[in-house]
């Protein structure tokens, strides 16, 4: 299927820092609570993600991901996701997430 660019600028895709994370226990497949921190414009939000096979919460503190910021938020649970955290396959099929290369402002936007 082919999209349009005014299509793909839809999709807000920003850069954040993880502030806060915690193990979710609560989840049908675990988990991690993250606290992702977008800038003045958008703000603190948070994520559910699916992270555990390469991630420990304590070391995601400081990470800077790509997450979109502009679905509707998510019931997962009790916890409310407001982003959706951005990641690929590995070779298992366990996510391993994306962000920018080297650091960028909190909430600069993909393009």
């Amino acid at each position: 299927m082919t999209i349009s660019f005014d299509d793909f600028q839809k999709v807000d895709i920003r850069a954040g820092t993880v502030t806060r994370a915690e193990p979710f226990p609560e989840a049908r497949k675990p988990a991690i609570k993250l606290w992702v921190e977008f800038g003045q414009e958008i703000g603190e939000r948070k994520s559910s993600a699916q992270i555990t096979a390469h991630y420990e919460p304590e070391a995601l503190i400081g990470r800077q991901v790509l997450a979109v910021v502009n679905f509707a938020p998510r019931q997962i649970g009790k916890f409310m996701s407001e982003v959706l955290v951005l990641g690929l396959p590995d070779a298992d099929g366990e996510v391993v997430l994306i962000g920018p290369e080297q650091a960028v402002a909190n909430g600069a936007r993909l393009y």
